[in-house]
Formats: structure tokens, sequence, C-alpha cells
């Protein structure tokens, strides 16, 4: 069966997001969030939620490069928990040390959206080498 996939680079300020499914195994940019506050931000996510009905949602989980954990590992965590408690899809966390390695600079909207596919990518590629 066929799985919508949605894809999370979260940030402080803008989250980051991609969508792809798992016939195709591609990801690509879906949109930027920006609202100010949770509730404008998840608003806007349960939108998107609500007009492509993805099948699960996985979440890039930030760590220094020796894998230990930081202040954004657990924001990061934090959101995926809270986007499983609204929407109640199944989440995974996707460790993206190497995804921001692949964007020169992360600053800037269109960066957001595709460090969300190359998460999403990662998430794709682990998944298709698992099942062969």
């Amino acid at each position: 069966m066929v799985e919508l996939v949605f894809g999370f680079d979260f940030g402080i300020k803008r989250i980051g997001m991609a969508m792809g499914n798992t016939l195709t195994g591609q990801a690509q940019p879906l949109a930027v969030i920006k609202a100010i506050d949770n509730a404008a931000r998840f608003q806007q996510i349960g939108d998107l939620i609500a007009e492509w009905r993805p099948a699960r949602l996985i979440v890039g989980e930030p760590r220094h490069p020796d894998g230990a954990e930081h202040e954004m590992t657990l924001r990061c965590r934090r959101f995926a928990n809270q986007l499983h408690g609204r929407f109640n899809l199944p989440v995974e966390l996707v460790d993206e040390r190497y995804s921001s390695a692949v964007i020169a600079s992360r600053r800037g909207e269109i960066i957001d959206a595709k460090a969300a596919s190359i998460i999403l990518q990662q998430y794709f590629d682990d998944h298709a080498n698992h099942n062969h």
C-alpha cells in the first residue's frame, strides 16, 4: 500500500515541511510554517494534514556530530510528541546530523523546506535499504 508521508525540519522560528510517498520514495519541499505561536503553527500543520492526509510523520532529530543530544534534540522530540498527540498519526524521528551538511546555508524559507525534504529522503532511503 502506498503511503503519503510528511517530513519536518523543526526550528524555533520556522518549521520546514516536505512530502513524499512510499511508492516513489522521493521527497519534495511542501511548505514553511512561520507562525508565531504554537496554536497557529499547529493550525497550519493541521490544515496541510487535513488536505493531504499523510499516513505518517517524520521529524528530524538534530544531534552533535558525536551523537550527543543538545537543547534542540529535546525540542524536536517534544514537537514530535505534540504532533502525535494532536493528529494521532505515527511519528518517527530521523537522525538529521548530516542533512544540514548537504545544504550550504540553513537560512531562509527555501532552505527550511529543502532541509525537511532531505530528512524525509533519508527516511525513505533507510527504509528502502531495510526492505531489500
